[in-house]
């Protein structure tokens, strides 16, 4: 058999693997609760990798190794940056979101948990974040179209759309009939597929090039400066950018929807014992790669024309076909773990948190199974409209799923960490906060250099602070009431249960 044989077979796998665990799903979904949060059932090592391999997306083996690859370790400070915010993430938010979530009304997304928390009898925050979310994810997940019909295009040689819609309708099809379970252990079997590959690659290529000792000195051929991290180009402004990342976990839906899937505030702690190392793995992993790639191709444009294919290069080259397309799997997972979990939180936007209190505030009583053949017909129709604008791709489309990480961040981010460890905080604050933090993003991400290149730093971190300053200016000039209070301490204390 030729190797796109092996590598086709290593994909009829993997799709029935991720088809047969969303059937699997089906079968233990009984309610809405089921649909959108599996019934707070989650092991931590599920939760852990799935909010794992639903943040890391093709980056994680394609941009960061490629990234590496040509500059070196002084572009690894946004890995720093993002390692060092997801391990913050699991240590202040999970534990406190788990808890809280289930006294704020047993509240089963982002923006039902923000009104919930803050007695929002006006609806603003709900209807506010909901259609935040409607709006970033369906772009999001028109992205990660467009990368899974580029990756069939470029793997394959397949036709751009044909592999688009093949990734689309799978991912659609377990998302769509097995609801947070099907998409928590499908992304749970893609984090150990993108963990393994980016272990298995950079441990092969030191062995094939003779070990550690080998391996530096062809390094030090090709670039001396290779490890260091503060060059000549590199700035404190472009640091602090690259840190800055990591603010943006505080605030993306579609992984601290994990923290509330959890079993108990205790499991969340060890979740992020396990998240974390899984992290490290990957990170560690990635640059691994990057520096077998430069010690085996040495720069040469004409053995690796795309710094991107490093990883699927060296596995092509250092594994067996069959092999080598588990590797190329692992990769369309990580595509397809991201596009399902935006997917599932965008159609929650849609039925829970703005049909769904649109319908209360009517005083309509809409069944659980009604509501999760609702959600199930919105995840159908999500996909769709993010197939349309996928079809052709544009460079707009690529230019705003480049804000949404600043915009998630900035605009939720605050008001999560707020909402947790701040009993003053008022629902006009959170909001004016919000959109502070989402106006700011958009008018730095525009502008450019200014006094000391000021507007040279991520937009995330002046829209975070932004953020910050105004929900506790505009919540200062009110204070809590019993009920709130009340809450926030039965929160804090189950946390520490």
């Amino acid at each position: 058999m030729t190797a796109t044989t092996y590598q086709a077979i290593a994909m009829i796998v993997y799709f029935v693997a991720m088809l047969a665990i969303g059937g699997w799903a089906y079968l233990r979904t009984d309610n809405f609760d089921d649909y959108m949060l599996a019934d707070r059932d989650l092991n931590p090592w599920v939760a852990a990798l799935s909010a794992g391999a639903s943040d890391m997306s093709g980056w994680l083996l394609m941009g960061l190794p490629g990234t590496l690859y040509v500059s070196g370790l002084v572009e690894g400070w946004i890995a720093v940056g993002l390692t060092v915010g997801a391990l913050a993430n699991w240590l202040l938010v999970a534990p406190r979101l788990r808890a809280y979530t289930e006294v704020a009304n047993n509240s089963i997304t982002v923006p039902s948990f923000l009104d919930n928390r803050l007695h929002d009898t006006h609806r603003l925050l709900r209807w506010s974040s909901g259609l935040i979310i409607l709006v970033y994810f369906t772009f999001y997940v028109s992205s990660g179209m467009v990368a899974g019909g580029v990756f069939f295009k470029s793997s394959f040689g397949m036709d751009y759309h044909l592999g688009m819609v093949i990734v689309a309708a799978i991912t659609v099809v377990y998302t769509l009939i097995g609801g947070f379970l099907a998409v928590s252990y499908t992304d749970f079997v893609q984090g150990v597929m993108m963990v393994a590959a980016l272990v298995m690659v950079p441990v092969a290529g030191v062995i094939r090039l003779g070990g550690l000792s080998n391996l530096r000195q062809a390094i030090a051929e090709v670039d001396p400066h290779y490890w260091v991290m503060w060059g000549p180009t590199t700035t404190l402004l472009g640091v602090i950018s690259a840190l800055a990342w990591g603010l943006g976990y505080f605030g993306q839906p579609h992984i601290i929807v994990r923290f509330m899937a959890i079993r108990s505030p205790r499991e969340a702690v060890a979740g992020g014992t396990i998240g974390i190392g899984w992290m490290l793995f990957a990170v560690l992993g990635a640059a691994g790669t990057a520096v077998v790639g430069v010690a085996t191709y040495h720069h040469d444009t004409n053995q690796l024309a795309d710094p991107e294919t490093v990883f699927i290069t060296l596995g092509q080259l250092l594994f067996h076909p069959l092999v080598a397309g588990f590797m190329l799997a692992a990769i369309l997972a990580a595509i397809m773990s991201t596009i399902s979990s935006q997917l599932l939180v965008t159609s929650s936007a849609l039925i829970e948190d703005l049909y769904g209190s649109f319908a209360r505030t009517r005083e309509e009583k809409i069944s659980g199974n009604r509501m999760v053949l609702y959600s199930r017909i919105a995840v159908f129709a999500i996909a769709l409209v993010a197939a349309v604008m996928a079809w052709n791709p544009s460079k707009t489309i690529l230019a705003l799923v480049a804000f949404a990480w600043a915009g998630f961040g900035a605009s939720f981010g605050p008001t999560i960490l707020l909402s947790l460890y701040w009993k003053r905080l008022s629902a006009m604050g959170a909001f004016a906060g919000m959109i502070t933090g989402a106006v700011v993003v958009m008018i730095w991400g525009y502008a450019s250099g200014g006094p000391g290149r000021i507007f040279d730093i991520y937009e995330i971190l002046p829209g975070f602070l932004g953020n910050l300053a105004v929900a506790v200016a505009v919540s200062r000039m009110s204070q809590p009431s019993k009920e709130i209070s009340a809450e926030f301490d039965a929160a804090v204390a189950a946390s520490r249960a």
